[in-house]
């Protein structure tokens, strides 16, 4: 599938700022799964870009605005060729199930993955997310069998699907997991970190993505639905390797899905962030367009 995509982001303060440093994280991977062909930034004031890549292997573009101004705008237009979800997350095969829990329960696991293993200020493992991830500790089969790790994500990501509201109205951008147990509802950046939570808790590493996913055709042709950027998680299954799901959604991550960057949490990969030198106040206003382009 290839798609389009411009994401336009717009600050307006209510007076003049200066020595703003900001931080963008809008540059999409290129892997097995997606292609980058075209991709460009916007920033005005005019600012020159650093780049360059962080812990996490995602690309960063870097610049200062010093001159007072009242208004900061960054857009990005980017062109991606997708495929659907790899053959190997699909009927997937892994490690034998007694001896995958076990590798993921090892030295070898613990020292490769420890970054998506701790918890994190979204990801607590607090009384409240203990209690619901006893609920999704890995179970048998009727034969006694233990259940394989990709199926018991399968199973997780159901579930968070089944038991959980999206409204996205109900949480802000600092909801931690704990807090969308109680609330029972909240939005993709909720639904993604209490999954991640359930994973760790349970040895399973996990990371949070961000990018987007295309839904246009599905909104019966209409185009003034409001798009925004979306999260989901990857977690790794030993014989199998990092498989994309999104708990929101209740689907396999493949060619709707663009991914941008990849962390602990949504702290790690924030799409824009930033510093500046002046009045508190300020607007934001985000839009994201996400379009099929016919081959």
């Amino acid at each position: 599938m290839k798609l389009c995509i411009s994401h336009t982001t717009q600050y307006s303060y209510m007076g003049a700022v200066t020595d703003s440093v900001n931080e963008i994280r809008l540059t999409p991977f290129t892997n097995d799964q997606q292609s980058c062909y075209q991709h460009s930034i916007y920033v005005e004031p005019n600012a020159s870009l650093f780049s360059y890549e962080d812990y996490f292997g995602n690309r960063v573009h870097a610049f200062s605005v010093n001159e007072p101004h009242q208004q900061l705008t960054i857009r990005t237009q980017m062109t991606i060729v997708t495929k659907e979800a790899s053959k190997k997350h699909i009927g997937a095969q892994g490690m034998e199930p007694k001896k995958a829990w076990e590798w993921l329960a090892g030295e070898e696991a613990q020292n490769r993955f420890a970054e998506f293993l701790l918890p994190t200020d979204y990801t607590s493992i607090t009384p409240e997310v203990a209690a619901f991830a006893e609920a999704h500790v890995p179970g048998h089969n009727t034969e006694g069998v233990e259940q394989e790790v990709y199926d018991w994500l399968l199973s997780v990501c159901s579930r968070i699907n089944a038991e959980f509201v999206y409204d996205p109205h109900a949480t802000n951008v600092y909801t931690v997991a704990s807090d969308m147990i109680r609330r029972r509802r909240g939005v993709c950046q909720d639904f993604a970190h209490l999954m991640i939570a359930i994973c760790r808790s349970n040895g399973v590493p996990c990371r949070y993505v961000s990018g987007y996913h295309f839904v246009g055709d599905l909104q019966g042709g209409s185009a003034d639905f409001e798009q925004a950027s979306h999260a989901w998680v990857e977690a790794y299954a030993p014989g199998i390797g990092w498989c994309g799901l999104d708990p929101t959604n209740n689907s396999l991550v493949g060619e709707r899905y663009v991914k941008l960057g990849h962390g602990r949490d949504y702290k790690d990969i924030v799409p824009v962030k930033g510093v500046y030198r002046g009045t508190g106040e300020a607007d934001l206003v985000v839009t994201v367009d996400v379009k099929k382009v016919e081959v």
